[in-house]
C-alpha cells in the first residue's frame, strides 16, 4: 500500500492511499481520516460511499465530514466510486463505467473483469484496511450520497451484523425502476431481473430490513427527486414498520452543499450507534 498524502486536519489525519486490488485487477485509491484517539488504540469506523462521477476526494473535500468525526473519535473511509485506468471500460455517458460503478459486481462485458466493486468495498478494502490501521473492525457504520446512498443501504441490509447503523443522503431507492438503474443494471447485470433485486434498496426493505438505526435526508428541491424514487423506499419502510428516520429537508437540491448542511447531524447519529456496540 502507497501512501499518496497524509495531511494534519482537526487533530487528526487525513491521508489518501493506493493498492493493488485483486477484485478489480486494478490500482485503487481511498481517502482515511484518523481522528487522534488512533494514535492509542482501534478507533471506530464510519464509510462514506460517493455518488455519480465522483472520486476517493469529492466527499473527503467537501463534505466537511472530518470536524465532526473528530470530536466523536471516529474514522472515516473514503472509498473511491469505480475502478479506472486505461485498460479498464468505460462509456461517454456520465452514469455508467468509471465513475458509475453502483457497488455491485458485473457479470456482463466487457464490465466483469474489472467493475466487481461489491467485493472490492465488502471484502476487500475492509481487510486491507484493518490489517494496516488501527480501526475497530467490531464497531462499524456506513453512509452515502446518491448512488453513494444506494450502495450504503443496499450494503447495510446485506450486512446486517456488521454495520451498526445506516444513513443515506439522497440515495437512488428504487433503481429497478429509475432511469439511473436499469441502464446500468442491464449493462452490468444483464436482463434477469432476478440479479437486481439485490441491489435495490425498496426491495431489500420489503424482504430484509435492516436491525440497526436507519437516517435519510433529502431535499425537497432536489433536481433528480424523479431518479431517486425516495417514496417507493419510504413505502416499504411504512409496509415492515421498519424504525427509521426519513426527512425531506425544505429547498434542498442534490449537491454538497445539502450534504455539509446535515453531515453533522449524520456524523454523530452514527458515533451514538457506534459507542452503544458492546463486544
Amino acid at each position: 500500500m502507497d501512501t499518496i498524502s497524509e495531511n494534519r486536519s482537526f487533530g487528526g489525519t487525513q491521508g489518501v492511499y493506493r493498492h493493488a486490488s485483486d477484485a478489480t485487477g486494478t490500482d485503487m485509491t481511498f481517502g482515511l481520516f484518523l481522528p487522534v484517539e488512533a494514535e492509542d488504540g482501534p478507533v471506530p469506523v464510519l464509510w462514506y460511499l460517493s455518488g455519480l462521477t465522483c472520486t476517493h476526494a469529492n466527499a473527503m473535500e467537501k463534505a466537511g465530514a472530518q470536524q465532526w468525526a473528530a470530536e466523536q473519535g471516529i474514522a472515516l473511509v473514503f472509498p473511491d466510486t469505480s475502478p479506472r485506468g486505461a485498460g479498464v471500460p468505460d462509456d461517454p455517458a456520465y452514469d455508467l463505467g468509471q465513475g458509475a460503478g453502483f457497488y455491485l459486481n458485473a457479470v456482463q462485458d466487457p464490465w466483469a473483469e474489472h467493475f466487481q466493486m461489491w467485493s472490492y468495498i465488502t471484502e476487500e478494502l475492509p481487510q486491507a484496511l484493518f490489517r494496516r490501521f488501527a480501526l475497530d473492525e467490531a464497531r462499524q457504520a456506513i453512509t452515502g450520497h446518491s448512488m453513494g446512498g444506494h450502495g450504503a443501504l443496499t450494503i447495510a441490509m446485506h450486512h446486517p451484523d456488521r454495520f451498526a447503523s445506516v444513513s443515506a443522503f439522497a440515495p437512488i431507492c428504487n433503481p429497478m425502476e429509475s432511469d439511473w438503474g436499469r441502464k446500468q443494471f442491464t449493462a452490468y447485470l444483464g436482463p434477469n431481473t432476478a440479479l437486481w433485486e439485490a441491489h435495490d434498496a425498496s426491495q431489500l426493505m420489503r424482504e430484509r430490513g435492516f436491525p440497526g438505526s436507519i437516517l435519510i435526508d433529502t431535499g425537497t428541491a432536489d433536481q433528480f427527486g424523479d431518479l431517486l424514487k425516495t417514496e417507493a423506499l419510504a413505502e416499504a419502510m411504512a409496509a415492515r414498520r421498519q424504525h427509521a428516520t426519513l426527512r425531506f429537508q425544505p429547498g434542498y437540491d442534490h449537491s454538497y452543499y445539502f450534504v455539509t448542511s446535515f453531515i453533522e447531524d449524520h456524523v454523530t447519529f452514527h458515533a451514538e450507534a457506534l459507542y452503544a456496540v458492546r463486544e
